[in-house]
């Protein structure tokens, strides 16, 4: 049985000191320790003294157990942190070269003292491991994302998984890849790259809850700087070359979705589907609509579904004709349903925003489809009707920029909005003197 390793690095030995620290007082050791720490385990790692350059290795890693930096100081030392285990990754891709075993090695660092060093060592050891094919893929995957289990400290474990995610990118068993067929399918690897997702979103919201509730407001600031960090999955996810239109439908869209709303929260869901509207191609929403929009509204109070919607419809605009047919599949309609619904819960600048964006997708991509112009006019009319007439400013400048809208996409011609019905019943909305698209505002 190997000799466990035991872990005694400044970065444990402060952290009752550095709670008391400002973020950058406690910054300037950390790099140091860290750079001493490399020092000496590359020196251990030229001699080939692999117990030594892993003792030094965890002590360096012990950094990242502080709880006194904030996200953007704890990412400069997770980067100091990971570019230096870069040294040791090479060590094990030497070590596999001459024929030793990546299992013994992935065993080895296991016995590292304190879990996130051991997990950090693993993972560095395990992105060699998955590269040797010694074990199928999927086995290997799936013991990483169990294992980073371990650490539940929210911005420690959010960082973790990210060097999780970092250390596979390239190594998962997506169709074409060298992983595919005995290491695992694409199904095998979108289930790895959602579970990670899954636990870092659970990790993300969890940093609200923690600390006083005069604290909020900087947590909230902190949560947003970290929101790349999560989203990285959403765009590994949409990068799969397995992930086709068929399988986003039957494999991912459910899923995805269930982990996003299930988060409870507002800040989380709002980002989140943001990023999937995003990432993903106009023509997966297109064939995914109906459960994107149910799922939508199950989102927290606190999610601004008026955003989503409009990067939504946004994007919906860049739909093109399938091959062999005139026009786009009609997605403005089971929206525009949508957007009814939800009309009458949100406020009126949102609402009016809404109406925008459908009136934009209803010129670009339905140009020949007057009575979706009209529909998307009428919900603002709507709206505005129990207001008589709008006064408030930023309302004023949306109503004017939709009836803007189908002059500027017809060139000016006043002939084509006259004939629309809705049209001159939106502008009975404006006050008399600024009842002229683009008027004074």
């Amino acid at each position: 049985r190997q000799k466990a390793i035991v872990v005694r690095g400044a970065g444990v030995g402060r952290r009752s000191v550095c709670h008391a620290m400002s973020a950058a007082e406690a910054l300037a050791p950390a790099k140091q320790a860290i750079k001493q720490q490399a020092f000496y385990m590359k020196k251990a790692l030229d001699q080939r003294h692999l117990r030594t350059a892993l003792h030094h290795a965890a002590t360096m890693i012990g950094e990242l157990r502080t709880s006194a930096l904030g996200p953007k100081a704890y990412y400069e030392v997770y980067i100091d942190v990971t570019t230096e285990l870069r040294h040791l990754e090479e060590f094990f891709e030497a070590e596999h070269e001459r024929g030793r075993p990546m299992v013994e090695l992935y065993e080895l660092v296991q016995h590292a003292g304190n879990v996130l060093p051991r997990l950090y060592l693993l993972l560095a050891v395990g992105r060699v491991f998955l590269q040797s094919k010694e074990a199928a893929a999927k086995v290997v995957l799936e013991d990483l994302v169990e294992h980073c289990k371990g650490v539940q400290q929210p911005l420690r474990g959010l960082f973790l998984r990210n060097y999780l995610l970092q250390c596979t990118r390239e190594r998962l068993p997506d169709t074409g890849s060298d992983y595919e067929g005995e290491g695992g399918t694409v199904s095998d690897a979108i289930k790895i790259v959602l579970a990670n997702f899954g636990e870092m979103a659970k990790l993300w919201v969890r940093m609200q809850h923690q600390g006083p509730a005069a604290n909020k407001e900087q947590r909230e600031k902190e949560r947003a700087e970290l929101k790349v960090v999560v989203g990285g999955n959403l765009h590994r996810l949409a990068s799969l070359e397995g992930v086709t239109l068929q399988v986003y439908t039957a494999e991912v869209v459910q899923p995805l979705l269930e982990l996003i709303v299930s988060c409870k929260d507002g800040l989380a869901q709002e980002y989140l589907l943001e990023c999937v509207c995003q990432v993903f191609p106009v023509a997966y929403h297109t064939a995914t609509l109906p459960t994107l929009l149910r799922f939508l509204s199950w989102l927290s109070a606190a999610a601004d579904e008026s955003a989503i919607l409009s990067l939504l419809i946004s994007r919906l605009c860049a739909l093109e004709p399938a091959d062999g047919e005139t026009e786009a599949r009609d997605v403005f309609t089971p929206v525009a349903d949508h957007v009814e619904r939800r009309c009458a819960s949100l406020r009126l600048l949102p609402s009016l925003a809404l109406a925008l964006a459908l009136a934009r997708l209803a010129l670009e991509a339905y140009e020949a489809h007057t009575e979706y112009l009209e529909r998307a006019l009428s919900l603002a009319s709507t709206r505005l009707e129990s207001l008589g007439v709008v006064t408030e400013k930023r309302a004023v400048a949306v109503v004017q920029d939709l009836l803007s809208l189908p002059l500027k996409r017809k060139g000016g011609d006043v002939l084509y909005v006259l004939e629309l019905t809705e049209w001159p019943r939106l502008v009975s909305r404006l006050p008399p003197h600024q009842q002229r698209p683009g008027g004074s505002r």
